[in-house]
């Protein structure tokens, strides 16, 4: 099993690959159990829940963050309120 930074960064080394559309066999990696092929990359959809106050965001995966919690419970939001319409409906201000 990964730990969390591991998987952050073979997706990271994933999107360069893809991006520079390097091949398996360009890598050249000794024989040490490296799978021939690269797994393919799935890039995560956006957010799924955003504040429209602080503009917090979650994109569904892990533990619910503190932002959301309050939200519902002392906020007054309901998850439908706090849902993101569409990936397009983020905006990267912050």
């Amino acid at each position: 099993m990964k730990t969390p930074e591991q998987e952050a960064v073979l997706r990271s080394i994933r999107k360069l690959i893809d991006f520079w559309r390097i091949s398996p066999e360009e890598l050249e990696f000794e024989a040490s159990g490296m799978p021939s092929v690269l797994p393919e990359v799935v890039m995560p959809a956006g957010p799924k829940y955003r504040h429209p106050v602080s503009g917090d965001t979650w994109d569904g995966q892990g533990s619910q963050p503190e932002w959301l919690k309050e939200a519902l419970t002392r906020g007054g939001y309901t998850v439908d309120e706090l849902r993101c319409a569409s990936p397009e409906s983020f905006r990267l201000e912050h």
